[in-house]
């Protein structure tokens, strides 16, 4: 009865978990937690756990609560991104304009694949620090044009 009961467990902790997605040539992909402040008026902060793939030109970001519930998904690619949020999705021409629609300041999505192999970018008004990048750990900030902005990640090992 308690192996029937151990196999039941962990078929079902089995199925909960997530299947490991397959990286195509030229892509990479990275996950763990991500947090941004906003100093805008009023200030805003949001948090997730994140899935970044893809290319700096094309691929997804999608971001889930930590019991792994999809808050939403961004696709880009040239010309074009969008958000998918529940049943909704806004479509912009540029990564930028829909991150700085949505946040208030642009998200430097596209510099995040360089920051997350430890390379700093230029990035016009913002400053990565990557110290603690061989820890996992990055945090950028937009200083200027205001609103000034904290961007923090945490890469899952």
């Amino acid at each position: 009865m308690r192996w029937a009961a151990l196999l039941l467990t962990v078929a079902l902790l089995s199925a909960c978990a997530t299947p490991q997605r397959t990286v195509l040539p030229g892509e990479e992909l990275w996950s763990g937690r991500l947090a941004m402040t906003v100093q805008s008026d009023p200030p805003q902060s949001f948090s997730a756990n994140f899935d970044l793939r893809g290319t700096p030109a094309a691929g997804e970001l999608q971001l889930t609560t930590p019991l792994g519930t999809s808050l939403a998904t961004v696709v880009w690619s040239p010309g074009s991104a969008e958000l998918r949020q529940g049943g909704q999705v806004t479509r912009r021409g540029s990564l930028d304009e829909l991150t700085a629609e949505l946040s208030g300041t642009p998200v430097p999505v596209a510099a995040l694949f360089g920051w997350l192999r430890g390379q700093t970018g230029d990035v016009p008004g913002w400053q990565a620090d990557l110290a603690r990048q061989p820890e996992g750990r990055i945090t950028a900030r937009r200083l200027s044009p205001p609103p000034a902005a904290e961007l923090r990640v945490v890469v899952q090992p």
